[in-house]
């Protein structure tokens, strides 16, 4: 019974009967006066402004609850917004089909999705075809290529049911290897890092200008030494954007985000 009520549910994200496909993103992504409420609740998002370029790596920082999660999350769709509109490349991504506008976005989050199959298998998945170079490279870039080598069958070995054979940092080099081999044009990174240790952390954000060179970013994070390298910093406070400006330009002044960083620098 359980499993036909399942069956039976219908998503409340569905597509347009004439939805129209994304063509390769090309120029901006553009909040237009956007408001989020979950249900009946109050609005998480109120009247958001945005314009993200092609190439942009946009950070999003504030105190927990201030609407950066959610602002990631209604860019693939997994809610719509309650007003306002969000556009890519002009087009209003409620027009488009799920499989095109999802098609080109890769996300890393704090609850890493993980297989009971192959490591192989679980950095492939969204990108079936590829090489072994491909997947050996994607994950030398997330940091996670020795650790799999020294499993006991190395991209073979089966990691359980959510990776419950590796610990949550290995979980999460996967998720960001994977993300990295889909090599699609959008990356959102929520707390992509927090799992790891200080080392592995480290490492991934020496390469992190790599990773997102030539792709538009959005980049949450409590932790502001892994945002050091974007082109902007988006402060949000109770679903308000309140700062908006470069990183240094930020810290110049006194800045909602300049006090940010003296607290967590200890100063």
């Amino acid at each position: 019974t359980r499993i036909f009520e399942l069956l039976d549910l219908r998503p409340d994200i569905r597509e347009q009967a004439a939805a129209q496909v994304l063509p390769p993103f090309q120029d901006s992504i553009r909040f237009a006066d956007v408001c989020f409420h979950y249900g009946s609740d109050p609005d998480v998002l109120r009247h958001l402004n945005l314009e993200v370029r092609r190439g942009e790596v946009l950070a999003l920082v504030g105190p927990s609850g201030s609407g950066k999660t959610t602002l990631s999350n209604l860019v693939p769709r997994f809610y719509d917004v309650s007003s306002g509109a969000i556009l890519i490349d002009g087009q209003d991504i409620r027009r488009l089909s799920l499989h095109s506008l999802r098609g080109q976005l890769a996300m890393v989050t704090q609850q890493t999705i993980l297989f009971n199959d192959t490591v192989r298998n679980n950095i492939m998945y969204g990108r079936s075809d590829s090489t072994e170079a491909e997947v050996r490279a994607a994950a030398r870039a997330a940091y996670a290529l020795d650790f799999i080598e020294a499993l006991p069958r190395g991209f073979d070995t089966v990691i359980g049911e959510a990776g419950v054979r590796l610990s949550g940092g290995q979980q999460q080099r996967l998720s960001i290897a994977r993300a990295l081999l889909k090599n699609a044009p959008i990356l959102i990174l929520d707390e992509a890092t927090s799992s790891l240790d200080y080392e592995s952390e480290q490492r991934i954000q020496a390469n992190m200008q790599k990773i997102c060179a030539g792709r538009t970013v959005f980049m949450i994070a409590h932790r502001l030494s892994t945002i050091r390298h974007a082109d902007r910093i988006l402060c949000i406070e109770k679903g308000r954007i309140v700062e908006d400006d470069a990183p240094d330009r930020l810290l110049a002044r006194e800045s909602r985000y300049a006090q940010l960083h003296r607290i967590q620098a200890g100063a």
